[in-house]
């Protein structure tokens, strides 16, 4: 509904986010985390010169403050520097205890942020809330129908279909594929499938329909002039040499030619008068003996094992006889080059069709609604299902990812994210222990 659109598209997790900004190059983030760490370990240094500074003064009077100040400022920022430290490594390489976090609880933590991204960003009801939101297929069809996106996709299509020419043209693919092809079929009992074609064919009396139309057919061809002139030809040859001498009988009284014609005349019109009789009544004694023999076939195909055999054993013979199988490669080869030299061509008559086909479905999916909605439908319908085994997947994924990182690189890329946060942290506590230390000195004097 609108309300519900409306409140989608105004819940800040559901609103179309931002582009992501891009990262910089490792060699730069570790020039800044250097810089940083610089900064902060100047600071201390700093400090600790000022404090050193104060006690040769004696720390009285004015010394005495920036005694205080630069004191509490080295405590804060050696304490600072052993906690930042300590989520990274062993601080000087010591065993001190709960050092090295990060490493020393790495499976701990590949599991906590797999379960983390699985159940707030990956399940089932935001992903349908944000697709909902972002409504694909109206964004899909807008962008279709601009004529240079819809080429474009079209163009990475024509690139797309070659490469793929190209794997499957692969000697291991091709033989992959025709042997995954080849078993499938193996497999296939053809008898029964025949018989259950057969079953479908003649459902409510289709079958007899064809018939009809196959006998009415005949009788069309019958009843032409070149059909009976082949016809009276045939008769004549059939008649000198079966009956010689009735037909030089016939001879001597009439010409055979006539003859001849007049007889595949007689044929003709007798056949045709019996189609019409058989075609005009639906229980002639050949509809019923057709519906007879079909009816036999399918039981024969679906029961009788031993016919079954013969059949599956002449399709495994058809299979794997040389001469088909060359023919099926040559039949391959002759469109695989065809369609190569089409999807090279600037003129790629593949090409145009894929963007007409593109324009199409964006006019399509931008016009109609009713078309739109029930696409979205379906697609909600497969996120829904597909979700939780997905979900699942990508959250294993991600752990063991994480679980697969050296320590190394799991330290190295957490600082490179948050290092100078925590480098600022350093120089924060250098501050606040020195402001501190300036509170207690002014307490306790």
């Amino acid at each position: 509904s609108a309300a519900e659109h409306n409140r989608c598209m105004s819940d800040p997790a559901l609103t179309p986010p931002p582009s992501v900004p891009s990262v910089p190059p490792v060699e730069e983030r570790l020039a800044r985390l250097r810089r940083m760490k610089h900064l902060a370990l100047l600071a201390l240094v700093l400090c600790a010169g000022l404090l050193a500074l104060a006690h040769q003064q004696g720390r009285s009077g004015l010394w005495g403050w920036v005694a205080a100040f630069a004191e509490a400022a080295v405590v804060g920022a050696l304490a600072d520097w052993f906690a930042v430290v300590a989520l990274f490594r062993r601080p000087l390489g010591l065993p001190f205890p709960h050092t090295a976090i990060l490493p020393r609880r790495k499976p701990q933590l590949a599991d906590q942020f797999a379960v983390f991204m699985r159940d707030r960003f990956l399940d089932t009801p935001t992903l349908l809330a944000r697709l909902d939101a972002l409504d694909p297929l109206a964004r899909l069809g807008e962008w279709l129908a601009r004529e240079d996106n819809a080429r474009r996709l079209a163009t990475h299509l024509q690139g797309l279909g070659g490469v793929l020419l190209g794997c499957i043209d692969d000697a291991r693919v091709r033989g992959l594929l025709q042997g995954a092809v080849t078993q499938r079929l193996e497999r296939l009992d053809l008898s029964h499938a025949a018989g259950d074609l057969l079953d479908t064919l003649t459902a409510q009396g289709r079958h007899q329909q064809l018939f009809e139309q196959a006998l009415l057919q005949l009788a069309e061809q019958v009843d032409s002039e070149p059909v009976q002139r082949t016809l009276a030809s045939v008769l004549l040859e059939i008649a000198g040499q079966e009956y010689p001498l009735v037909l030089r009988t016939i001879g001597l009284v009439a010409d055979t030619d006539e003859f001849g014609r007049r007889l595949a005349s007689a044929t003709a019109r007798g056949l045709t008068r019996w189609v019409h009789e058989v075609c005009e009544d639906p229980q002639h004694p050949r509809r019923l003996a057709f519906d007879r023999s079909v009816a036999e076939l399918v039981e024969r195909l679906r029961q009788d094992p031993d016919f079954a055999s013969r059949i599956n054993a002449a399709k495994d013979r058809w299979l794997h006889e040389p001469v088909l199988q060359d023919y099926v490669r040559g039949l391959w080869d002759e469109l695989r080059a065809w369609l190569l030299a089409d999807l090279a061509s600037p003129q790629s008559r593949l090409q145009e069709q894929m963007l007409l086909a593109a324009q199409r479905l964006g006019r399509a999916l931008g016009n109609d609604a009713v078309l739109r909605a029930a696409l979205q439908a379906h697609l909600r319908t497969v996120v829904e299902q597909s979700a939780p085994a997905l979900r699942d997947l990508a959250a294993t994924h991600i752990a063991r990812t994480v679980r697969g990182w050296h320590d190394e690189q799991l330290v190295q890329e957490i600082e490179l994210a948050i290092g100078r946060d925590l480098q600022f942290i350093r120089l924060n506590g250098t501050l606040v222990g020195g402001l501190i230390g300036l509170v207690l000195h002014a307490l306790g004097g």
